[in-house]
């Protein structure tokens, strides 16, 4: 016999107590921060190199990798990118059910 769940999912859950936003910002951080570092160990970028590119402080470039620092400017995060050959597209999703609140 299947058991059918029970409740709410976890995205209902954090909504409800205020977190959602706050969780998916973290979440959305965490793989920026990894999948950068990923590519400046394939490229054998040492920080201080990928800062150069970027035209940036170390520092800057710190807080960018830190996975636990959400503060991320649109700016910075492109010249990551770029530095590292790639292309950033950034998409908004507008969810028509929250907005009917």
């Amino acid at each position: 016999m299947a058991k059918k769940n029970v409740g709410s999912s976890f995205d209902e859950f954090l909504e409800e107590e205020g977190l959602l936003e706050e969780a998916t910002a973290a979440a959305v951080k965490r793989v920026i921060a990894f999948q950068l570092a990923e590519k400046m160990s394939e490229h054998s970028l040492s920080k201080s190199e990928m800062a150069r590119r970027m035209a940036t402080s170390r520092s800057a470039l710190d807080r960018l990798l830190d996975p636990e620092n959400v503060s991320v400017t649109l700016q910075t995060l492109q010249s990551a990118v770029q530095a590292l050959g790639g292309r950033l597209n950034v998409e908004i999703d507008f969810d028509d059910k929250a907005n009917a609140a």
